[in-house]
């Protein structure tokens, strides 16, 4: 069957731009190879999303997102992309086994976290080291846990993990944190987290299960090992562009290049959400992004056919 837009990925991107492509009459098909709500799922509360001034849980909000692009009649497809290559006249998405034409392409993938790259890390995956506080945090009740970065979403995450850790330990290679000033004060105030300034993982060790961590400070150059139970990385993303089988513009780190118009330097392909190079990762900026891909797509449909 052939498709007007494909959308692969049904983060708060994607699932926008479904529900701006169904109210312009384009015969679309979302992608999805997890849960509907991208990075939002992950999200233990949000409390910017205009609206809801009292905020929601980010399942919640995913959850909205997803029974409105239901009911704008578009279902999604749940499968993940194995790759998509240019054709004549449109674009070939092969998932799970299949193959579905496309006549244009919105691509919403959003990133996948980034590792540390130390010794134990991928060994110990699963089985103490996490990347995701919501998932994992009930199994770290009463236990000693540490936190990697410092950024918005460490300082969140770590808040989010005192609920059910005995001690948070914010394990941060600077000397100040780089997350929001609200964000920060709450962290500061916190008394069940425990600052590690400039402070790096060496190594993650264990047997069975993480047991612990090899720790350098900066400052001093002093390497010494600390028990902790459990171990959470939150340095940033890599964006999840491996299903792309053409050429695109990307920047330095990965991420794809688009112009105003949401546009990437292959026609008919256009980018949305945590994606595409931009200054600020946000829901909001992501919903803005997957409603302006859908129109520019429609434009270039018209246009074009």
């Amino acid at each position: 069957m052939e498709y007007d837009l494909a959308i692969i990925g049904a983060g708060p991107a994607g699932l926008t731009s479904g529900i701006y492509a169904a109210r312009a009459g384009l015969n679309t098909l979302v992608f999805e190879q997890g849960a509907a709500g991208g990075q939002a799922l992950l999200t233990d509360f949000v409390e910017n999303y205009p609206g809801f001034p009292e905020g929601l849980t980010g399942q919640e909000l995913a959850r909205k997102f997803t029974e409105h692009l239901s009911k704008a009649g578009i279902k999604i497809t749940y499968a993940g992309v194995d790759n998509i290559t240019k054709q004549d006249k449109g674009f070939t998405v092969l998932a799970a086994g299949k193959e579905y034409f496309s006549r244009a392409v919105i691509l919403s993938m959003g990133t996948q976290p980034r590792k540390i790259g130390v010794p134990g890390e991928g060994e110990f995956t699963g089985r103490g080291v996490s990347y995701c506080a919501i998932c994992d945090a009930p199994l770290f009740r009463n236990r000693k846990v540490a936190v990697i970065g410092g950024g918005d979403t460490a300082v969140e995450e770590a808040l989010y993990l005192t609920k059910f850790a005995r001690e948070v330990h914010l394990i941060h290679r600077r000397d100040r944190l780089r997350a929001v000033s609200l964000l920060r004060d709450r962290a500061l105030q916190n008394e069940k987290i425990v600052m590690r300034w400039n402070t790096v993982v060496e190594e993650i060790k264990g047997d069975k299960l993480i047991q612990a961590l090899v720790l350098k400070n900066k400052e001093t150059g002093e390497v010494f090992e600390e028990n902790f139970d459990g171990v959470f990385v939150f340095i940033g993303s890599v964006p999840k562009t491996e299903c792309i089988g053409f050429e695109i513009s990307k920047n330095e780190n990965g991420y794809i290049i688009t112009d105003e118009w949401l546009a990437t330097s292959q026609p008919g392909v256009f980018a949305a959400g945590d994606i595409r190079e931009k200054f600020l990762r946000q829901v909001t900026t992501a919903v803005g992004d997957g409603a302006l891909a859908a129109m520019s797509a429609e434009k270039y449909l018209v246009e074009k056919y």
